[in-house]
């Protein structure tokens, strides 16, 4: 399974074309892209793991699918990603999970491991979130995990102006955890 991480209930993997069919039931549930203002098409889902897989090319990360160790169940992606706010590139981190699995705290954990997987093994000595105002699960996940607000922005997509906040951790300020 080429297995990239794991945290204590999820094993993180390289997407792959094959997980297109998961990957629709997250990325098209107009309920779960809220934040994008917009389900995907066919087409956009299968843009979206192509610049997933060329992320893996270009910087080495990107979002994972993140697999429940117990059941094999895909559950969402979850990863580092390269996010660029005004011109300056950050790595960052993000998390898209399927409605079943929202409530249980697999994006706190998932979250928390790349975070660790950024300072131990990216070796980056901040971690940032770009998260919608409005979208209360997604900040509530940066907070848990040790995350502070840091400040905000006008994100661009299709052509609509979206507002952000800027969560960030520092390498100082994250839970000793690591070996």
């Amino acid at each position: 399974m080429n297995i990239v991480l794991s945290s204590e209930r999820l094993l993180f993997r390289k997407i792959t074309y094959d997980d297109y069919i998961e990957l629709c039931k997250i990325l098209q549930n107009v309920e779960i892209m809220y934040a994008w203002e917009h389900a995907f098409t066919d087409e956009e889902v299968l843009d979206w793991i192509k610049k997933n897989l060329s992320r893996y090319e270009e910087d080495g990360f990107s979002f994972f699918a993140a697999i429940d160790k117990n059941t094999g169940a895909f559950i969402g992606v979850i990863g580092p990603l390269i996010e660029t706010i005004e011109g300056e590139r950050h790595i960052g981190i993000a998390y898209i999970l399927a409605k079943e699995y929202w409530g249980r705290g697999y994006a706190s954990e998932g979250a928390a491991a790349c975070i660790k997987y950024a300072f131990d093994t990216l070796k980056t000595d901040k971690v940032i979130a770009e998260i919608r105002p409005n979208n209360t699960s997604s900040l509530k996940v940066a907070e848990r995990i040790g995350m502070r607000q840091e400040g905000e922005f006008v994100k661009i997509y299709k052509g609509c102006k979206m507002p952000h906040l800027i969560y960030s951790i520092t390498k100082e300020v994250a839970p000793n955890e690591r070996s």
